[in-house]
């Protein structure tokens, strides 16, 4: 059995070695999906240990770049369990940073999670114009549509992007996600869901396909 709580503490910890030789070892043993998502949980956790440490001033911006990889390469050796692996694309998912909000360590762990569970994720990387949000969903008519934000004023720039999307006519199911977003800034913006865990928005993903 994986050590959940040992497994956060690494993460938090940053100790590279120990959270990769866990996960290696787990995945040797065949873990169902449900228990993969479990261990990527107990990273997570640790990423909110990195990010308390970091608001205290005791890890500084090359921590978290460096949290973020380790958590990216986290999901890689959790890949061949979180399912996904053939060849059958679940659905389309359009994902960007909203505009105004430069951070991209959240967005890309759910493009990671997303990816590895089956869907084909267009990332627009960060600061992301309504315009282009717009743009590309007309283009590529995606299932689902992934809006991340960390700062407060991210939100406005979501409900900009989804009434821009409505007016345009776009069919998708919207997720937002971001430390800012709660069930009432769900409902302000007009989102179908949201979510401050990635796996969490996963599953949500996975039941609207």
């Amino acid at each position: 059995m994986l050590d959940l709580k040992g497994l956060t503490m690494a993460m938090g910890d940053l100790d590279e070695d120990q959270v990769i030789d866990q996960l290696k070892e787990f995945v040797t043993n065949n873990p169902s999906e449900e228990d993969a998502l479990e261990a990527v949980a107990a990273c997570q956790a640790g990423m909110a240990i990195v990010g308390d440490l970091f608001e205290k001033g005791d890890y500084f911006v090359g921590d978290l770049i460096f949290a973020g990889e380790l958590l990216t390469a986290s999901i890689g050796v959790l890949k061949p369990a979180l399912g996904g692996g053939g060849s059958t694309v679940l659905g389309t998912v359009v994902l960007g940073t909203v505009h105004g909000d430069l951070h991209d360590i959240g967005k890309n762990i759910f493009k990671s999670m997303s990816e590895a569970a089956g869907f084909e994720v267009i990332d627009l990387g960060i600061d992301v114009a309504v315009e282009e949000f717009v743009a590309k969903a007309q283009e590529i008519k995606p299932q689902i549509i992934g809006m991340s934000g960390v700062l407060t004023l991210a939100i406005d720039s979501m409900k900009e992007t989804v009434d821009a999307l409505k007016v345009a006519g776009i069919d998708a199911k919207i997720i937002i996600g971001g430390n800012p977003v709660t069930q009432e800034s769900c409902a302000f913006v007009g989102a179908d869901a949201f979510t401050t865990n990635a796996a969490e928005g996963i599953k949500i993903c996975q039941n609207w396909v």
